[in-house]
C-alpha cells in the first residue's frame, strides 16, 4: 500500500470525517461547492488533460474518459494486457490534483480490514479507536483488483456505492470527492477472482488502454528512458476546483428526449436475444452522469443524445453478458452495443429540449433531442 503527497492515513486530517455525516465537501466553501463559470471549467480541465498526455503517450481518448467519470462522480476500471499503462494512468490524474491519493496493491493476502480499516483497543483509554483503512482517500488506486478474494473486493461494495465505511456498526464518511481507479489483467487468470458482476456494475466506465500506435510508442522511447515523465507532474487543479467542477456537470440540462433515448438503449440491452444479462437500472443512471460530463467537457450545457453515444460503449460493455450461441458467433459487448445504437430511433421533442435548455441558460442552444447525425 502505497500513498502520494497528502496523505489520507491520519484521522485528524483536514478532510476527515468519522465522527459526523457532514458531507466534507461542504467545507470546501463552508457550505455547499458553487459551481464552476464554463470558462475556468474548460481551463482546469484542460490543463488535467494537457498533463496527462504529456506521460501517456497516444491515449488521449482514454484520458478524455477517465477525466469524465472523475467529474461524473463515478468510478473507473482499467483492463487490459499487462505493460500499455493502466496504472501509470491511474497515477497521472491522480497526481493532477492537489487530493489525498492512496493506492492499494491488491494481493491474496490482502485483508478488508486493510482497505476499509479496524478498530483497535487503545489499553490507556481503555477504548476502541478506529484506525481508517486505504480507502480514506479521495482517489484509491486499485492495482490489479482480481487478484484478491472475493471477501477483500466486496469490501469496496459500500465504499463506492455509498462513500461511507461501516466497521462495528459506525459508519464513517469518505473524503470527498470520491473516485476508485482499479486495474485488472484480463489474460493472466492463475491465481486470481474475477470481479462478481455486482463488483463490475459499481464501476462507471471500463477503459481497454491497448497498444500506442508506432509514433507515440517512439516517442515514448525517447521520453521514457531516464526517467518517468510522471516524476514531473505537479497538481495543477485543487481538491476545490474539483468539486466546482462536479457541481457544474450536475447543472447540466438533459432533456426530456435524451431520458427516455437512454431508457431506451437500457431496455433494448435486456430484451436482446444476443444477451444473457442487460444494463441495469443503476446503469442507466451511471450512463446519463456521464453524458452530463461529457457535454460539459465539449463545452455544451446540455446534453446531446450523440453523448449518450460517446460513452455508452465504456459504461455498459461491462456490465452485459452475452447469450453463448452469441459469443460462439464471435459476437462481443461491443459489437452488441454498436448494433443496437446503430438500431435504435431518436425521439424528437425540439420544443421541449429547445425551450427548458435555453430558458435555464440564456443561450441559444441547438435542440438537444436532435438525431445523432445531425
Amino acid at each position: 500500500m502505497e500513498s502520494h503527497r497528502r496523505t489520507a492515513n491520519d484521522v485528524s486530517a483536514t478532510n476527515r470525517n468519522l465522527a459526523g455525516f457532514t458531507d466534507p465537501v461542504s467545507r470546501l466553501n463552508g457550505h455547499r461547492p458553487n459551481a464552476m463559470d464554463s470558462t475556468s471549467f474548460h481551463a482546469a480541465s484542460q490543463r488535467i488533460l494537457d498533463t496527462i498526455n504529456t506521460v501517456i503517450d497516444g491515449k488521449s481518448d482514454a484520458a478524455k474518459l477517465a477525466l469524465t467519470v472523475l467529474l461524473a462522480q463515478g468510478h473507473l476500471l482499467l483492463e487490459d494486457v499487462p505493460g500499455v499503462g493502466k496504472t501509470l494512468l491511474a497515477k497521472t490524474l491522480a497526481r493532477t490534483i492537489d487530493c489525498t491519493v492512496n493506492r492499494i496493491q491488491f494481493t491474496p493476502d490482502l485483508l478488508p480490514s486493510d482497505v476499509t480499516g479496524v478498530s483497535i483497543y487503545n489499553q490507556s483509554s481503555r477504548l476502541f479507536e478506529f484506525r481508517p483503512g486505504a480507502v480514506f482517500a479521495n482517489i484509491v488506486i486499485g492495482d490489479e483488483i482480481n487478484r484478491a478474494s472475493a471477501k477483500t473486493q466486496s469490501a469496496l461494495l459500500e465504499c463506492m456505492e455509498e462513500h461511507q465505511v461501516t466497521v462495528d456498526g459506525k459508519s464513517y464518511r469518505l473524503d470527498e470527492p470520491f473516485m476508485v481507479v482499479a486495474t485488472q489483467n484480463p489474460i493472466e487468470m492463475e491465481g486470481t477472482y474475477p470481479l462478481p458482476e455486482a463488483q463490475r456494475d459499481r464501476f462507471m466506465a471500463r477503459i481497454s488502454m491497448g497498444y500506442p500506435d508506432k509514433d507515440s510508442e517512439i516517442e515514448m522511447l525517447e521520453t521514457h528512458q531516464a526517467t518517468s515523465p510522471l516524476a514531473k507532474v505537479s497538481a495543477v487543479v485543487s481538491t476545490a476546483d474539483v468539486a466546482a467542477m462536479i457541481a457544474m456537470v450536475q447543472q447540466v440540462y438533459v432533456s426530456q428526449a435524451v431520458k427516455e433515448y437512454t431508457v431506451s438503449v437500457g431496455r433494448a440491452t435486456r430484451e436482446s436475444p444476443l444477451l444473457r444479462l442487460g444494463a441495469s437500472p443503476r446503469s442507466m443512471l451511471q450512463l446519463l452522469r456521464a453524458a452530463k460530463a461529457t457535454a460539459a467537457l465539449d463545452g455544451r450545457d446540455f446534453v446531446l443524445p450523440d453523448d449518450v453515444v460517446d460513452v455508452a460503449e465504456a459504461v455498459l460493455a461491462h456490465r452485459i453478458i452475452l447469450d453463448r450461441k452469441a459469443a460462439g458467433a464471435g459476437e462481443t459487448p461491443h459489437s452488441v452495443l454498436r448494433g443496437i445504437l446503430s438500431r435504435l430511433p431518436v425521439t424528437h421533442r425540439p420544443a421541449d429540449a429547445g425551450n427548458k435548455a435555453s430558458a435555464g441558460t440564456g443561450r441559444n442552444t441547438r435542440v438537444a433531442g436532435l438525431s445523432r447525425n445531425h
